[in-house]
């Protein structure tokens, strides 16, 4: 280590002498490659104290290393790892999501044809709109609507560098409000249940065959039809059917090497969702790995107490708690009082619980409860989300815990598929940049996975009208995305994007 560092430390010698700005521009362009790989070692012996660097020296390292010389080659564009057509597409859909005009049309073009109930109206009936959808909105979030297409697209990705996906079945019930009211009141036929948890049980089998080993499978109740939704609103355990198919799903995860998230889903039914996912949990979740993850979503005021209970549930009854993090997709359908006031404590929200997770400590965001232990449980995270900021500072904390090599939780980033490439392609990258150098040891190696659906054009349109809500709410996160998606076409025709 000192050896690495040691022409770094002879401008410290001098540098009493020498303020920063004096260096002559050709002496910084000549260094700077070997600062840019002292860099990160000179964090972690800072970090370590294996020698005598003060935070100021690390703080002039990292100076001197942001220079580079005009003759230098670049790092490529993260985005330089997507497709061509894959990059052309999201661009032109990325634009149309960056104009509040055109966002707005789409959007209620979509969900017109999403509700209803004509023939004529349903892509699955109708091949003009199949293909028109098929080959814009649906590739660039969807799956495929065959295992061939799903398969074909599952390889695509890893190939892309992402280490794994987290898959669902398309299917799911999107209610208002008076109808989960009226969910309480009404009864149903049995057969008609049996043969709707059957359907939706064979397709989330399918999902999990579909799903490789060290995969996720995203799970939603409500597609298992009026029954499930009964029990889920009134907080009952599934019907006995329905439970026999969640016990089959899981026994096939777990001989598969899948993972199951029990996916967030509207107010109504949360806190049934919440029931049946402690009780997996204290089922499956017995050994080191967890195979049932929950999902918390941080936009939410009651977040952080619901997961400070289940972590206490977890510490008492020995089971490892799955958490799934996420700010939440559903603020277009559920009231509104449920949610933080403003966007930016649903930032302070979703960083203060990461971190917590990630510290396994509890902080001022995620508190322990009043009764429960401040020791954590043994947990395992996905860190859900498109926000550049917050990813970063995930990253700050992990590869800040890997150069003091303090343990970390098992932890994988996901984003869903078709959004915010520019970080998701930026963790493939930061991890190849740091395997390739030998950085391993000095760096956390993220593990980015990609979140997609399957199913037909017609059962992926309530999700495809999520996708195009969560747009419309971050248009500065878009435009953001458009711009850099823009700089890497150029780059390909190319023209200087600087």
């Amino acid at each position: 280590m000192t050896t690495v560092l040691q022409p770094v430390r002879l401008f410290f010698v001098h540098k009493s002498a020498a303020p920063f700005p004096s260096i002559p521009a050709f002496v910084r362009w000549q260094i700077s490659p070997i600062l840019y790989n002292c860099q990160q070692q000179a964090r972690c012996a800072h970090s370590r104290r294996n020698v005598s660097y003060t935070a100021a020296e690390v703080e002039e390292i990292e100076k001197l290393a942001s220079f580079r010389a005009p003759n230098m080659p670049r790092r490529a564009s993260p985005l330089s790892i997507l497709p061509l057509s894959n990059l052309i597409r999201s661009y032109l859909i990325t634009a149309v999501s960056s104009s509040p005009l055109l966002l707005r049309t789409s959007l209620g073009a979509l969900k017109f044809l999403a509700h209803s109930k004509s023939p004529i109206l349903n892509p699955d009936r109708n091949p003009i709109l199949h293909f028109l959808l098929k080959r814009t909105i649906y590739a660039q979030f969807c799956g495929g609507e065959t295992a061939d297409e799903v398969d074909q697209t599952i390889n695509k990705l890893k190939r892309m560098g992402y280490t794994g996906i987290l898959l669902g079945y398309a299917r799911e019930v999107c209610l208002d409000g008076n109808e989960a009211q009226n969910m309480k009141c009404t009864g149903s036929r049995e057969d008609l249940n049996a043969n709707t948890i059957l359907s939706w049980a064979r397709g989330t089998i399918s999902t999990v065959k579909l799903a490789q080993p060290g995969d996720f499978v995203a799970i939603k109740f409500t597609g298992a039809g009026t029954q499930a939704l009964q029990h889920l609103v009134e907080v009952k355990p599934p019907p006995p059917l329905l439970a026999k198919s969640i016990t089959e799903i899981c026994d096939l995860a777990m001989t598969r090497n899948v993972r199951l998230l029990f996916d967030a889903e509207q107010d109504a039914v949360q806190a049934g969702i919440d029931a049946w996912t402690i009780s997996y949990m204290k089922q499956y979740n017995r050994k080191e790995k967890a195979l049932v993850y929950g999902t918390y979503q941080a936009y939410k005021k009651s977040t952080p107490g619901v997961l400070a209970n289940h972590l206490a549930l977890a510490h008492k009854n020995t089971f490892v708690l799955g958490v799934k993090l996420v700010r939440g997709a559903y603020l277009g359908s559920d009231p509104r009082h449920l949610f933080w006031d403003t966007i930016e404590e649903t930032h302070k929200a979703y960083d203060g619980i990461a971190e917590s997770l990630m510290r396994r400590t509890y902080n001022d965001v995620l508190k322990p409860t009043s009764s429960g232990t401040k020791t954590f449980p043994s947990i395992n995270v996905v860190l859900a989300g498109h926000n550049k900021d917050s990813i970063a500072k995930a990253q700050e904390i992990r590869n800040s815990q890997a150069c003091s090599n303090e343990p970390r939780v098992s932890l994988v980033y996901a984003q869903l598929m078709g959004m915010a490439e520019n970080i998701s392609c930026g963790l493939i990258v930061a991890g190849q940049l740091a395997k390739e150098e030998g950085r391993g040891s000095m760096f956390d190696i993220p593990k980015a996975y990609q979140y997609l659906v399957w199913g037909t054009v017609g059962e992926c349109s309530q999700y495809l009208v999520r996708r195009a809500e969560e747009n419309k709410d971050a248009l500065s996160r878009t435009k953001e995305g458009r711009k850099a998606l823009g700089k890497e076409l150029l780059r390909r025709l190319g023209i200087s994007a600087e």
